[in-house]
């Protein structure tokens, strides 16, 4: 794909986040919702977008499964669209977090939508590397139960078994879509560092590095919130019995 082409898709994707974000605050909402509508409209967006980017990334290996040969060089256009289209997402984030969150509530997340950026935008602009990045998009099918979760909350539906349910998948499919990539492209890295020139890999590695901290402080949270505070909480129950 050419500059024109990376631009084009990128700018699309910018106006259809924003068309999402303008459609969800049209729609009906819950009432526990209301006391941060930002939230829920910002959230939504995102499982829209984990929702699309899952599906597409797994077409892309399956359509082209010659790619997780080469994660380097070979690519289709459909994988590079994906790429591109994702920049556009995180754009459209970074923008809406700026405009209507305070810095000291979002730093974390504008510092990782900078680094995937960045990343991402390297690699639609050489057109290399595509694959590399639709692998580390393999971690929305994660994101679609994590933003799941989080809407839950929102609604107010925090211990019904729906939540219980989803939260199981969301800590299984963020231990193998989410943890195992990220690991699984560290080692990449660490092999391939004599095809990858050194400006790119240290940024991949530095890229890599934050990207493991910040999930891996992410899952301790998830897994004391949604599990262990619960387990104590039934702990204290039947001690009152």
């Amino acid at each position: 794909m050419e500059l024109s082409s990376v631009i084009l898709t990128t700018g699309c994707s910018v106006g259809f986040f924003k068309l999402v974000n303008v459609l969800v605050k049209k729609l009906p909402m819950p009432e526990s919702a209301y006391r941060n509508a930002w939230k829920w409209r910002n959230i939504s967006t995102s499982f829209m977008h984990s929702f699309i980017t899952a599906i597409w990334a797994v077409l892309c290996f399956f359509l082209h499964p010659q790619m997780a040969e080469d994660l380097i060089e070979t690519h289709s256009v459909f994988s590079h669209a994906l790429v591109s289209f994702s920049i556009g997402y995180f754009i459209n984030d970074f923008l809406d977090m700026v405009v209507y969150q305070k810095l000291s509530q979002s730093w974390e997340l504008l510092f990782h939508h900078i680094v995937v950026i960045t990343c991402f935008g390297l690699s639609a602009l050489t057109c290399r590397y595509v694959g590399f990045a639709v692998v580390a998009l393999l971690v929305e099918i994660n994101s679609v139960f994590l933003h799941l979760r989080q809407m839950l909350r929102m609604a107010g539906n925090a211990t019904g078994t729906l939540y219980r349910i989803n939260s199981i998948i969301n800590l299984g499919t963020y231990v193998v879509f989410r943890i195992n990539t990220l690991a699984w492209m560290t080692r990449w890295l660490v092999l391939n560092r004599d095809n990858v020139p050194l400006l790119t890999y240290t940024l991949g590695s530095v890229g890599m590095a934050i990207m493991t901290t910040m999930n891996i402080i992410l899952f301790c949270r998830l897994l004391r919130s949604d599990f262990l505070k619960s387990s104590t909480r039934e702990s204290k129950k039947e001690k009152e019995i």
